[in-house]
């Protein structure tokens, strides 16, 4: 008899369907088979006061915390299906057991945990595969290797487990010891949330500097002016002084304009790789609005349940080369709705176009990019998110094997007086992939670039008209899933030292699978919050990486961290070594906590009802700000601005996201004070103008405000408890529907 562990019930299904087994309770069975599940993690690593009774109760001189070894137990509340699994593996019938949790990192310490705890000494294969297809799961059975050519995976997997406790429990018990407040420090989210408050950070200190933008009518097209000898292409067209910019346009005002340049250059864009976890969670973020955490547990149910995508949890964008007859059928079994484009598809031979950027052998690791399973897919049994999904998928995969989009990309520079005024223009000569994607076109913006007239140097117009529009620098946009899951793949890439960016070329923070449950984390101990796709730290998350020491809140180590396990992964480094390394730095975070507390004030915090951590913030003065109503103090609390003396009855009150439904700027102290003391604060978005008892907002290009709020706070009447009740419970019953 042979024992296969899977990691979830719905796995163990697809497994006992192949091998014909029969249901039991808590496994399948057939004559040379059982196939049983963990529920995730059946086993974990023991919590310190497991290890000695002294740590249940935290204190400063029991720091740090440094077990010789860290022992396991069974989780208590899966202990039932754990003993199951104990009792199948050991049996005396059984020859061998075959691990099928998911084939990664996580999955390997699943099934080795689960293993070692239940003392099992019989010889172990392991089935490797990237979809859940029967006939995957064929092939699967028939390659196993042994469990030895995994262990370098299984020791990677096991360092990562121990470091992410090392680092957490001392650091966490030692930070929370010398503030006073709960606070969570790891290995990963740590300096996930140093990004955030960096960002928070760089857009707070902004200053945003006015500019002007010039555009010449010349009849049957346009030119804006530019500084030729500007050192960034980029901002050539800004004027920065409006005497400047009425200047010019007098200049040029009813003047005639000559051609000094006119290029046309052919220019193609190769189709977008095939996806792998982040990219594709980058991509739903940005199409569909779609968290890193939501798009992972969609691309999980489309893997696992509806058997239509391969393996999500991977960090290739490749395929391997003996996939090809397989991307074929895959192709050909795609549902109805994208066969005109399969039809489409240039091929040489009947055979599809071979491309080193989709399949290499070289980049391909534990498994291959995502695509469809060649298993034909009934979308009308998807769910709205599924079907949006795997649409992303689906049309990816096919533009994959698309020739490039081509385009023809004109640029006139027309003088007039000396004066120059650039236009640009594109022609698309071959649609290639995009004919499978369709851009994704922005609300106030024009994707595509509109074609110039046939010009030709010497060619003479007259300025028809102009326009001069002011504008402002933007500040650093606020990041999203996608930037955030970006900036965690490659922390490097904002990093000035080049050879520390060599360094941190390949290291990432955390792994595609963790990095979604990176960022839940961050919100749920509260030191980062979403405000729509908007991810911005907390005041509690700033306050934590102002206290912490740079080694932790910076991606370098982290990133190399992470370079090391993938290192011990592969047989290249000692599992020892790192763990001693892991080891100096828990002592260096404790020693860092505890040697001095740093002027910092946490905001206090309350539990809700669920759990939640809820901030509670103390008013903080305002210094020389009156209040426009009684003219007491004006005070800042956690969510508003409003006047110290409210208790008696004034009723001043700004609330900091007043404006965020028409995406004007978050109310903060610098603009309060503008309001306040000049009538008006010019930001970024527009304009904010405090008159008559109101404040309204005025975005940019426009004349009318699109939000005005009162500065007087105004109690909604309150009703008779009873009576609103019994008004809802009565609504209630009118709503129900009468029984048959």
């Amino acid at each position: 008899m042979i024992v296969v562990v899977a990691e979830k019930p719905s796995v163990a299904r697809d497994i006992a369907r192949v091998l014909k087994c029969s249901r039991k309770e808590g496994w399948f069975e057939s004559a040379t088979h059982q196939v049983t599940w963990a529920l995730g993690h059946l086993v974990t690593l023991q919590e310190p006061d497991e290890l000695d009774e002294k740590y249940k109760k935290w204190r400063k001189e029991d720091l740090p915390i440094l077990p010789a070894e860290i022992g396991t137990k069974v989780i208590s509340k899966t202990r039932t299906q754990f003993s199951l699994v104990k009792k199948l593996m050991n049996d005396k019938a059984v020859t061998r057991v075959i691990a099928a949790t998911d084939a990664g990192r996580e999955g390997e310490l699943i099934f080795r945990l689960i293993y070692s705890q239940a003392a099992c000494k019989k010889p172990v294969d392991r089935l490797w595969i990237s979809s859940l297809t029967d006939a995957a799961i064929r092939e699967g059975l028939d390659a196993l290797k042994p469990a030895s050519a995994y262990e370098g995976l299984y020791q990677s997997a096991l360092c990562r487990a121990q470091a992410d406790w090392m680092v957490g429990m001392n650091a966490s018990r030692a930070f929370t010891l010398q503030y006073n407040v709960l606070l969570s420090v790891g290995r990963v989210q740590t300096p996930t949330l140093a990004i955030l408050v960096e960002r928070e950070r760089e857009i707070r200190a902004f200053n945003p500097q006015e500019f002007f933008t010039l555009t010449a009518n010349f009849g049957d097209y346009e030119g804006q002016w530019v500084d030729l000898n500007a050192p960034d292409e980029r901002t050539a067209h800004r004027i920065v002084k409006k005497e400047q910019a009425e200047g010019i346009r007098l200049i040029v005002k009813g003047e005639k304009g000559q051609v000094i340049k006119a290029e046309t250059q052919p220019k193609r864009e190769l189709p977008p790789q095939l996806f792998d976890l982040t990219s594709l969670q980058r991509e739903a973020n940005r199409v569909l609005g779609f968290t890193a955490d939501k798009t992972l547990k969609v691309a999980q149910s489309l893997y696992e349940g509806k058997k239509a995508l391969t393996y999500p949890r991977t960090d290739s964008r490749y395929l391997p080369n003996d996939m090809i007859p397989k991307v074929s059928k895959a192709l050909d079994s795609l549902p109805d709705v994208y066969q005109p484009h399969v039809a489409a598809m240039p091929r040489k031979g009947g055979k599809l176009p071979y491309s080193r950027r989709i399949f290499d052998d070289a980049k391909v690791s534990d498994h291959h990019a995502i695509i469809p399973t060649p298993q034909k897919s009934d979308l009308s049994k998807f769910t709205a998110d599924e079907r949006a999904l795997y649409d992303l998928v689906a049309r990816r995969f096919i533009a994959a094997f698309y020739p490039a989009f081509e385009y023809d990309q004109t640029t006139v520079i027309t003088q007039v007086k000396g004066e120059p005024f650039k236009s640009t223009g594109r022609v698309v000569t071959k649609e290639g992939w995009k004919a499978v994607i369709p851009p994704v076109r922005k609300k106030g913006r024009d994707e595509e670039e509109t074609a110039l007239p046939a010009l030709a140097l010497g060619d003479e117009r007259a300025v028809k008209s102009t326009q001069l529009k002011q504008d402002t620098t933007k500040p650093p946009a606020p990041h999203t899933d996608a930037s955030l899951l970006a900036r965690m793949e490659r922390p490097g890439a904002q990093v000035e030292d080049e050879e520390l960016m060599e360094t941190l070329k390949k290291a990432s923070l955390g792994t595609p699978a963790t990095r979604a449950a990176t960022i839940e984390r961050l919100i749920q101990v509260g030191y980062a919050a979403r405000r729509g796709k908007i991810i911005c730290a907390t005041e509690k998350g700033e306050r934590l990486i102002d206290v912490v020491p740079e080694d932790i809140a910076s991606p370098v180590m982290t990133g190399k961290w992470e370079q090391a396990l993938e290192e011990i992964a592969r047989g290249e480094r000692d599992p020892k070594r790192f763990m001693e390394g892991i080891r100096r730095l828990s002592s260096f975070l404790v020693e860092d906590a505890l040697k001095e507390k740093k002027a910092v004030d946490f905001p206090k915090e309350v539990r809700t009802a669920r759990g939640k951590i809820k901030a509670v913030s103390a008013a903080k003065p305002l210094e020389g700000m009156i209040c426009p109503l009684c003219g007491k103090p004006v005070q800042e609390t956690d969510r508003a601005f409003g006047c110290s003396d409210w208790k008696n009855g004034c009723s001043f009150t700004l609330w900091k996201n007043a404006f965020f439904r028409v995406k004007g700027p978050r109310l903060n102290e610098a603009i309060i004070r503008l309001l306040l003391t000049q009538g008006e604060a010019r930001g970024s978005s527009g304009v904010l103008k405090l008159q008559e008892g109101q404040v309204s907002f005025i975005p940019n290009q426009q004349d009318q405000p699109a939000h005005t709020i009162p500065i007087r706070y105004v109690r909604p009447e309150k009703t008779d408890s009873k009576e609103n009740t019994s008004k809802k419970s009565s609504t209630k019953r009118a709503a129900k529907k009468p029984k048959p």
